[in-house]
């Protein structure tokens, strides 16, 4: 298959707005690629490589060639090539890995340039995600839709289920199982403004939420391999966990937690330590705690389909109550409040509230798992805007944020967002910046510092790459506050009495 092809389907999926659309798009694609490069096909829709990293950095794709003027690169050969560039080491290779890179761009044309510039640098956006292309996997090979999401399931990832089902249909997905040491896709959970909303009727489990890594345990006796959320082994960097999970003796598990480091008190560390220790060999001065949730195997039993009590119980007669999740059941609602409260008064998230009757659904949100938090507001001033991408081509959408700073009459940057515009907001937001432009590089437009923006954040984090040291966390735009000036804005002080977590 030619790249031109693909390339023509990501603008073409980028471009418009309906699932349905987007779904038929990629079916089509898919059924052209045939099964030699449906998996290839699968991860570049995604926006991702099958070689995950290639050691290509931004600045490496600011100088292009000249477009080709007709295409002839294919899939497979682009894939080659990554594969040759992220292949490079020692010294040397990153001039080889950038001459490398040139090699295949002036082989491209100006639409695949554009192409395969986003997919390098994780700018693709057009909306293609595990949900659209499970249902193009399904349509391209004529499949019931719940056999490509049970095999996503199970084996993790999307490109070899599309192999599986475009060369050998619905009795190929069937083959799929859950394997110990292999991960799945972890369920995901819906979210709800408030304890009330998340009790849906009668009895559930009210679960603290902490603000770690979700963490796939897998124990086959001696062997135990742990998974990160994305599905990354992590196991050589926990050596502490290991042994924990080693010493419960268990003679085959799949077991669902999370991974944390704690102050001595046993609060939580702030997010960026627990991030930091697992991205780590050896636990050196920290060590991170694991508390578990869920289990989806134990000792040759598959329980993926069993109801949330009943994986607790075989939960619960396998783990230890110290290395399990604090959780309450209960159908009361302020009961539940007081237990989130107290959750978050000792730093920890929130609660996820789970029904106790549903099954463990991997890879998808759904009402099973209701998860509550805090929200945060800010009154900030927009600093940037930066061009869109995909769908947003044309419309000025992702936020650069600034608290206002009485000690210097400036502003200081606390982060990005396009999270929660609407196109309405859209379309505003971009006839209103235009008027308050000071530049523009073609990628970021500075504006006057005058437009305030009511933001909600889960919270704020250490970071080296603004000034003021802090950033928020999962920011996104609740509304446009045309009523308050700039001068009304929250202060840098506002933010760090915000930051309990962070470090003196």
């Amino acid at each position: 298959m030619l790249l031109a092809e693909l390339a023509a389907t990501w603008r073409a999926v980028a471009g418009t707005s309906s699932r349905t659309e987007k779904t038929a798009l990629i079916a089509t694609c898919l059924r052209d690629a045939g099964a030699d490069d449906a998996a290839i096909t699968v991860f570049y829709l995604s926006g991702e490589l099958p070689q995950r990293q290639i050691g290509v950095g931004y600045a490496s794709l600011r100088e292009l060639p000249p477009p080709a003027p007709e295409p002839s690169l294919s899939v497979t050969g682009v894939d080659a090539a990554f594969s040759e560039i992220g292949a490079v080491a020692g010294p040397g290779s990153v001039a080889l890995r950038k001459s490398l890179l040139g090699a295949l761009l002036e082989r491209a044309t100006q639409e695949e340039q554009d192409f395969l510039i986003r997919l390098l640098a994780g700018e693709l956006r057009q909306g293609a995600l595990d949900g659209v292309m499970a249902g193009a996997v399904a349509k391209a090979a004529g499949v019931p839709l719940a056999a490509v999401r049970r095999a996503l399931m199970l084996r993790g990832s999307l490109a070899p289920v599309a192999t599986a089902a475009l060369t050998g249909g619905a009795e190929r997905l069937g083959e799929f199982t859950l394997e110990v040491g292999r991960p799945v896709k972890p369920m995901l959970a819906a979210a709800a403004p408030n304890i009330a909303d998340a009790l849906t009727g009668g009895p559930m489990a009210v679960e603290q939420k902490m603000d770690g890594i979700r963490a796939q345990l897998h124990v086959a006796g001696e062997e135990v391999h742990v998974f990160t959320r994305t599905l990354e082994e992590i196991t050589d960097r926990v050596p502490e966990v290991v042994a924990e999970l080693r010493a419960l003796g268990l003679r085959s598990a799949v077991l669902d937690g999370e991974l944390i480091a704690l102050r001595p008190d046993g609060s939580p560390q702030p997010f960026q330590v627990t991030a930091s220790r697992s991205a780590t060999r050896g636990a050196g001065e920290i060590a991170l705690s694991v508390f578990v949730f869920d289990v989806l195997h134990l000792d040759g039993r598959d329980l993926l389909d069993e109801p949330g009590s009943v994986r607790h119980e075989a939960l619960a007669a396998a783990v230890p109550e110290r290395l399990r999740m604090p959780r309450i059941v209960t159908a009361d609602p302020e009961e539940a409040g007081r237990f989130f409260a107290e959750s978050v008064r000792v730093g920890h998230e929130g609660v996820v509230v789970k029904a106790l009757d549903g099954p463990y659904t991997a890879g998808r949100r759904g009402a099973g798992w209701i998860k509550v938090k805090p929200r945060h507001t800010l009154d900030l001033v927009v600093l940037a805007v930066e061009w869109g991408h995909g769908r947003r081509k044309g419309k000025l959408s992702n936020l650069h944020l600034g608290a206002r700073d009485p000690g210097t009459g400036g502003f200081v940057m606390l982060g990005k967002t396009f999270k929660g515009l609407t196109d309405k907001l859209l379309d505003w937001q971009t006839e209103r910046f235009t008027e308050l432009r000071t530049g523009d590089d073609g990628w970021t437009v500075t504006v006057r510092p005058e437009q305030v923006v009511e933001i909600a954040f889960d919270g704020v984090q250490r970071s080296t790459r603004y000034p003021g040291g802090m950033a928020l966390r999962f920011a996104r735009v609740l509304r446009y506050r045309s009523d308050k000036t700039a001068e009304e804005a929250d202060t840098v002080e506002t933010v760090r009495a915000l930051a309990v977590n962070l470090p003196a």
